[in-house]
């Protein structure tokens, strides 16, 4: 891929169209003007296809190839104002890198950003494109997204984008004393986002609302 992104848009990915889509958020409750402030910032439509990218800026969740999505703008901004609700983390984990849009808004809230993705041709895309777009604090690997990064741990917080049965012990290892886990948990017809706080041998849990993401599978390809 070319480093001659266009970052600034225009028409229906401009900088007009992208603050329709923060007042939308803010109208559905997001209250953290700096991840408001950051997605406002963040070129979606420089991440998925370009015959989709007048959607860029709807709320809704588009296709990205893989039988994957890229997130609905709401729920990246949701999932990052919780994570963020204790304060600014140095490290994150990121399992699930997709389309690089929620790397890119955790890059921009981040000291550091790991990301693990499953398939190999999404990881290379998303490699590329936020390379191009200028991001240096995103570390990137090709694995099993259930197994985490150990060897870069313990993280400050970790946010999981593909639903688990079960909150993987593995991640859980991973997450540092009084860090946090922002993770979708369930089946594919009912799931709930969870927030979970370390505390020494404890796991303080909140559930936030229902979600729908797509499965956690294991391995990679």
């Amino acid at each position: 891929m070319s480093t001659d992104i266009d970052l600034r848009g225009i028409g229906m990915t401009s900088q007009r169209t992208r603050s329709r889509l923060v007042e939308r958020l803010r109208e559905q409750g997001i209250l953290s003007e700096h991840v408001l402030d950051v997605i406002s910032a963040t070129p979606r439509h420089a991440l998925i296809d370009e015959a989709l990218a007048h959607r860029a800026y709807e709320d809704t969740a588009l296709p990205i190839g893989f039988n994957q999505t890229i997130s609905q703008p709401y729920i990246v901004a949701r999932m990052t104002e919780a994570l963020l609700a204790d304060g600014p983390v140095e490290t994150v984990l990121e399992v699930g890198t997709g389309s690089g849009y929620q790397t890119a808004i955790l890059a921009q809230l981040a000291a550091k950003v790991y990301t693990v993705e499953r398939i190999g041709g999404l990881l290379t895309r998303a490699k590329e494109r936020l390379g191009a777009m200028g991001y240096r604090n995103i570390f990137f690997r090709h694995s099993d997204g259930g197994l985490g990064w150990p060897e870069k741990g313990p993280f400050d917080a970790i946010i999981v984008t593909a639903s688990p049965r079960i909150v993987p012990e593995a991640l859980l290892d991973q997450l540092a004393d009084n860090g946090r886990m922002l993770v979708p948990v369930g089946e594919s017809r009912q799931q709930e986002l969870l927030r979970l706080v370390k505390s020494g041998d404890d796991i303080e849990q909140t559930v936030l609302e229902s979600v729908k993401f797509v499965p956690l599978l294991a391995g990679k390809s």
